[in-house]
Parts: C-alpha cells; structure tokens; sequence
C-alpha cells in the first residue's frame, strides 16, 4: 500500500513542478506583449551602428610605411602588401595594398596595432555581391570613405536598443532639470 501512495504523491509533485514550468513561461511570454517590435524595414529604414562597429576597412596610402605588422597580427595572414625598397633613401615604398573581403573575419587586429593609423573601420557593412572576385579590395577602393547612415537623406535612421535608452535617459534629465 505505501509504494502505491509513494507513487502517487511523485506524481502530485512532479504535476505541480511541470504547472510552475508553464506559468512561468507563459508569464515571461506575456512580459514580451508589451514591448515595441525590433522589426526594420531594411532597404528603406538602416540601423545607426554602435560606436566601435566593426565594418569595411578604410586605408590611407600616404600614412602606411609598409612595415607589414597587419600582415603579421592578421589570424588569416589577409593583408597583401606589396613593397620596393628605395636604395637611395633606405625606405620602403608601398605600391600596392589589398584585402579580401570574402576572406577578412573582421576581427580589426590590423587596425589595432597599426603603428601609424593608416587603417581605420568604417560603419560600412553592406558588402554582398553576385561575383566573389569584387570582394577583393586595393588600395583605391580601401580609400574610399563610405557615405554615413545618417547624412543619407533618402534612408531614415533607425537608433539600436542602447543609443534609445541613453536617449530616452537623457531626456528624461533634462526634464527634471527644467522643471526645477
């Protein structure tokens, strides 16, 4: 008789365990209700990206001395850099400088330990293509300066979850401060 009503009260506890798993669960789902859809309709309305965004590297020709420090810290060993050795003036002179970004991890190690800051990120991140071949970059096309989100007219920006908090916060002081 104590086996059979040992049996039963497992089965009580383990009913009221699995009831608590789905008021929770349906709780957290209710708690989702109430909050603004993160949806965005793309080709029309772009994300602002974060501050430290990691996007399309950007070169400059006239800063880099060649010293292939990318090249070494890079996981990939991506950057190609192609030198010649002035005689005359014991330098190096840079004559070409490309990336693949079909490759690239984006992990911004080059940039990182760059000695002279000739490599920077861009918030540029819409990189796709029909030909794998157009992802390789030179020096010309790294030099390019991407247009901002934010000075393109025919997009309206959309602000990330962090940059509307802030917003929101910063607002709200400075009701407080002028309702004083």
């Amino acid at each position: 008789m104590f086996p059979m009503l040992n049996g039963f009260m497992n089965y009580g506890q383990q009913t009221v365990r699995a009831a608590r798993y789905i008021g929770q669960s349906f709780m957290i789902t209710l708690s989702h209700t109430n909050r603004l859809p993160v949806t965005i309709q793309y080709p029309y309305e772009k994300s602002i990206t974060s501050e430290r965004f990691r996007g399309r590297i950007h070169f400059e020709f006239d800063k880099c001395i060649a010293c292939e420090v990318c090249v070494r810290v890079c996981p990939i060993d991506l950057p190609v850099v192609d030198w010649r050795l002035e005689t005359n003036i014991r330098k190096k002179r840079l004559l070409n400088y490309s990336i693949d970004f079909g490759i690239c991890i984006f992990c911004g190690n080059c940039v990182e330990y760059c000695p002279t800051n000739c490599l920077s990120m861009t918030e540029e991140y819409e990189l796709s293509t029909y030909d794998r071949h157009e992802l390789n970059y030179n020096q010309i096309a790294l030099g390019r300066l991407p247009m901002s989100v934010i000075g393109d007219y025919t997009i309206r920006t959309i602000m990330n979850s962090t940059q509307i908090k802030i917003a929101v916060d910063k607002s709200l002081d400075s009701r407080t401060i002028t309702n004083y």
